[in-house]
């Protein structure tokens, strides 16, 4: 079965060839940042030459962002087929990204050293598992709310949760991970007082960008 290549344009756009060597491919889908736009179209030319089609995704703004939206969505969107992504064809930002949107969408990823291809280990995050309704709610609510949360007490009556409670789904204990530590909000002191926002792997998550089955505990 021939692949869907996905790849990141940088400075190190070259790797797609080496790639293409060795994983079957039907089509390449480029995702470019804006002031990449003419690698891009460069490599689309030379790739067509090739008789392989190519598809040119520009993206602006946060490139994490970005990079975590156009993966889930060429995954929902190319839902019958088989995707790979080269994480090595990138500059050092786009790499990074690439490689962990692959990681947390599921979908298969290969870096490219000289010649040779390495297939990396497929990192399927289960967030359902440790983000239970609490959680949920508590992000769902700092996503929501404009004017939440410049401290954990303003963020208690939001979520209308005890101040002890929040503090335990931020912080978490020695036997389970919260929020803070898994990565989806980040906390900022002020006059004595911890606010708490939203990291970008927090967004996406809440914006759906990241896979997160329903089946959650509500403890």
């Amino acid at each position: 079965m021939k692949n869907i290549v996905v790849a990141p344009v940088g400075d190190k756009i070259e790797a797609i060839f080496s790639g293409l060597k060795e994983f079957p491919t039907e089509k390449v889908i480029l995702i470019s940042p804006e002031d990449r736009m003419p690698e891009a179209e460069k490599t689309k030319k030379d790739l067509e030459r090739f008789k392989i089609p190519t598809d040119i995704i520009r993206i602006k703004g946060n490139i994490w962002e970005e990079m975590f939206k156009t993966i889930s969505d060429i995954k929902r969107t190319q839902s019958d087929k088989n995707i790979i992504i080269n994480v090595s064809t990138g500059d050092r930002t786009t790499r990074c990204a690439a490689t962990s949107a692959a990681f947390v969408n599921g979908v298969k990823a290969f870096a490219v050293d000289g010649e040779n291809t390495m297939l990396l280990p497929v990192l399927k995050f289960n967030y359902y598992k440790i983000l239970t309704d609490r959680k949920m709610k508590i992000l769902e609510t700092i996503y929501k709310e404009a004017d939440c949360c410049s401290s954990l007490e303003q963020l208690s009556k939001k979520t209308e949760m005890s101040l002890p409670l929040i503090s335990y789904h931020i912080n978490g204990t020695a036997k389970s991970e919260g929020l803070k530590t898994l990565g989806f909000i980040e906390t900022k002191e002020k006059r004595g007082k911890i606010g708490v926002s939203l990291s970008v792997l927090g967004r996406l998550l809440i914006q759906g960008y990241v896979d997160a089955p329903n089946s959650r505990s509500s403890v």
